[in-house]
């Protein structure tokens, strides 16, 4: 009797621990695991269980995502139009020969005071970056003349802000896009 009960504990035991041990040496090792996708040049769209109201129905264009934390830029969130000339005033430039207006768009709550210019890679500027082989975004100024003169992209959104978490770059906090 002793003999059947300790086969059948031991066909039991067996039964629970044998899936695990299979399940363990079929995994990857941490080194074999795939590294995580970035989500750069996707749409991230908040659900509707987003607790922060700053996201409330928003949709992000993700620009970067890595191990160095994540930022976009929310692109549904008009403010106002605003002159082109008035923004490079702004800027601290003075451009009186500047025509045409561009919409403003709340980029995200984390440092609204700074400005990008997301656009078409028709147009090109060296110091911006490149998102997806179709969208590039810059914070230059030149970028503001140039689609005044007619001489910039051919499609671009203007956002103060941006949406994300950057880890701590170089000994100073913010995004670390090289702009």
């Amino acid at each position: 009797m002793r003999l059947i009960w300790f086969a059948r504990l031991s066909v039991m035991v067996a039964a629970i621990f044998l899936p695990a041990a299979l399940l363990n040496a079929a995994l990857p090792t941490p080194e074999e695991a795939p590294k995580r996708p970035s989500l750069a040049g996707q749409l991230l769209i908040a659900s509707l269980e987003m607790g922060d109201p700053r996201f409330y129905h928003t949709v992000i264009l993700m620009v970067r995502h890595d191990q160095n934390g994540a930022f976009g830029i929310i692109i549904n969130r008009p403010m106002a139009d605003r002159s082109l000339s008035s923004l490079l005033e702004a800027l601290g430039e003075r451009e009186t020969a500047v025509v045409g207006s561009v919409r403003i768009f709340a980029g995200g709550p984390v440092q609204p005071e700074i400005g990008f210019v997301l656009y078409s890679t028709d147009y090109h500027r060296p110091e911006a970056v490149d998102i997806d082989g179709r969208v590039a975004i810059t914070s230059s100024p030149q970028i503001l003349r140039d689609i005044a003169n007619r001489e910039g992209p051919s499609k671009s959104l203007v956002a103060f802000g941006y949406a994300g978490w950057v880890m701590l770059v170089r000994g100073r906090a913010g995004p670390d896009l090289g702009l």
